[in-house]
């Protein structure tokens, strides 16, 4: 009954207690000294590369505080709409520290995106029209991204779909748009693939680099264009299961290594630049949802109510997705008790977890969510009228610090210009702002 393995968490209920006096569950809560010390393991693991950049995706975590931390270890940001662009600009990331990679993108963006002298990472060959309309002429560097259609697949194992996916060139359309793009005058060239999510193994990133420098060499030899950079985008996962092997990042950098030998090398290609847009690698196991239960229900199963729901973390309602639970101050005790762990929405599918053997858990217990550091808070929403948690960091000498405050009624309805609701929701907050 108590065979299930575990997963520690960073924090205990004696600090969770001591958090609560200031800041009420459920709020997410970030590991500084994690996110540093795995930055710098992913920067050994590619050190070998004159000029490797990680660009942190930042749809995985859109904090400016996190993005600091990630910006202090030498890290840029991968951007994928104009308020990212925006976000990233405010903490200081600019020019070629910015990766724009976004797909179906609005005329604005692409300018916002060269106004920054931000690296644009096209995603169809009919922007590159677009793109020129916008600015007049083309930047002197570009990328494209590549989608090599069916299936892509490692050994007998399929990992993911690339030819339903709606992203990126053909193969054809990538000879085709480096030589317009070389008519139009841009003189260095990336190119960027995503063919696999949330692999856990170390042999996702190697594979894709043979595809993508084996692209490359022929593109340079075929149409002349300089590649200054093959950018391998993100793809590597996380153990959200306590019985997965997590990925070793540095057995993952020797064997892209090795493909960069044995491929680009040989082709006078060595000076070539690997970037990585990392996000879920780079954050997500650093991050909790801390949560309370504050119901338990007993008809046809046993319910343990919480007050986080979905709208905290929608992975596992849209998914189905598996998140580990910690009961802070059980970590010891047996997992003799089932339970779907659940939210308080109006939908069936806001449930944390579903069948999950637990210590028994009782009304005051602390729940702490797993690996909710990327594409936790950040996919976010209002529905219910529900209203978004606060982010906290525990910062590396062990205080916490409030980086995002929760949301109130009042932020649930400022978007509603000329509605007279403030006077009446909000009478003693419109008079005093008055005087």
């Amino acid at each position: 009954m108590d065979s299930m393995p575990k997963k520690k968490a960073f924090v205990t209920r004696e600090l969770v207690e001591r958090i609560t006096e200031e800041y009420p569950t459920p709020f997410h809560i970030y590991d500084e000294r994690g996110i540093r010390e795995n930055v710098r393991a992913l920067r050994e693991a590619f050190s070998w590369n004159r000029g490797y950049k990680e660009f942190f995706a930042v749809k995985a975590a859109p904090n400016p505080f996190l993005m600091r931390i990630l910006q202090e270890e030498g890290c840029g940001c991968d951007c994928s709409s104009y308020t990212e662009l925006m976000l990233s600009d405010a903490v200081g990331v600019k020019g070629e520290d910015i990766m724009f990679s976004s797909n179906d993108t609005p005329a604005e963006e692409f300018g916002l995106a060269a106004a920054l002298g931000a690296t644009i990472n096209l995603d169809d060959i009919t922007h590159i029209e677009f793109l020129e309309k916008v600015m007049g002429r083309l930047p002197k560097t570009l990328s494209c991204r590549f989608n090599p259609g069916g299936y892509f697949s490692m050994g007998t194992d399929i990992m993911d779909n690339p030819g339903d996916a709606k992203y990126g060139f053909t193969e054809a359309q990538m000879f085709q748009g480096f030589r317009l793009l070389l008519d139009k005058g841009v003189e260095n060239f990336g190119i960027h693939a995503f063919l696999a999510s949330n692999t856990v193994t170390n042999e996702y990133y190697p594979e894709l680099a043979r595809q993508l420098f084996r692209l490359a060499v022929r593109l340079q030899e075929e149409t002349g264009a300089r590649i200054a950079f093959v950018n391998l985008s993100g793809g590597i996962g996380i153990p959200y299961r306590p019985d997965q092997e997590p990925n070793d990042i540095r057995a993952i950098g020797e064997g892209v290594r090795v493909a960069f030998e044995e491929i680009l090398v040989p082709a006078g290609m060595g000076d070539v630049a690997v970037y990585t847009e990392l996000g879920r690698f780079m954050t997500g196991p650093y991050g909790h949802l801390v949560t309370k239960v504050i119901h338990q229900k007993h008809i046809h199963k046993e319910y343990l109510g919480v007050d986080a729901c979905a709208v905290n973390l929608m992975r596992p309602a849209m998914y189905g997705a598996y998140h580990h639970i910690t009961v802070l101050g059980k970590e010891d005790a047996p997992c003799s008790h089932k339970y779907d762990v659940v939210g308080s929405l109006c939908e069936n599918n806001d449930k944390f977890a579903v069948d999950r053997m637990l210590p028994e858990t009782e009304i005051g217990d602390y729940i702490a969510i797993h690996d909710t550091g990327a594409h936790g808070f950040s996919m976010g929403y209002n529905y219910n009228g529900k209203l978004r948690s606060a982010e906290l960091l525990l910062c590396e000498d062990k205080t916490v610090r409030l980086i995002r405050r929760a949301e109130t009624p009042r932020d649930y309805f400022a978007t509603f210009d000329g509605f007279e609701i403030f006077d009446r929701l909000f009478p003693k907050e419109t008079s005093e702002e008055s005087q």
